[in-house]
């Protein structure tokens, strides 16, 4: 079992994360997967007394994160810290010609990590961005997309981070039904999708 009495587990990303959370309340954490695997683990270990935060920001990239990542980041002094990011980036790409190369993902992604290496001893999960051919609106978005899929991997690898490896599990259920059923945009996930992300994030952890 990886959590320990009193861990702090932040989720942050953009609004596949943030799902409608209140920002006047420092402990909301929206209507998504951050919600239900605060539930899950507040329910299976009850005596740990975990906390846990989002700080998702819808339409938020890698470069947002990075100005903001003292604040929301480090100052919470998590324990945990899990990041969801990448899709943005594509989405900018070709919704107003805003293109972010792999390589600048990569770096912008490397300076959220060595930052919260040197400022904690935190366990980190890194979450796979994804996307799926719904209504043939984002069938060309995989040129862009899959190399920062890979960088992701890259430095969950490299950083030794718990990986949660989105895109081929959404590609795998999307056999059991319509892509749209798991994200009606190809994008932003619905409750069923949300639940995929909770157990895979569960499993990622360590959690049965």
């Amino acid at each position: 079992m990886l959590f320990k009495e009193n861990d702090v587990i932040l989720f942050q990303g953009d609004s596949i994360t943030d799902v409608g959370r209140d920002r006047f309340d420092a402990y909301s954490l929206g209507n998504g997967y951050p919600l239900m695997v605060a539930g899950r683990l507040g329910l299976l270990y009850p005596e740990k007394n975990l906390t846990f935060y989002n700080r998702g920001i819808g339409g938020d990239r890698a470069a947002d994160l990075v100005r903001r990542w003292d604040r929301d980041c480090l100052a919470l002094k998590p324990t945990w810290v899990s990041i969801y990011v990448g899709i943005n980036e594509s989405w900018c790409r070709y919704d107003s010609g805003d293109e972010t190369t792999a390589e600048t993902f990569e770096a912008q992604y490397r300076n959220l990590l060595d930052r919260t290496r040197e400022a904690l001893d935190a366990k980190l999960i890194l979450v796979e961005p994804f996307v799926l051919p719904v209504r043939g609106l984002n069938r060309d978005w995989r040129e862009d997309l899959d190399p920062k899929i890979a960088v992701v991997r890259k430095l969950a690898r490299e950083y030794g981070a718990l990986l949660v490896p989105l895109d081929g599990l959404f590609a795998a259920a999307s056999v059991k039904a319509d892509p749209a059923y798991w994200a009606e945009d190809g994008v932003h996930p619905t409750p069923a999708g949300h639940a995929l992300i909770t157990e895979a994030w569960l499993k990622a952890a360590g959690v049965n």
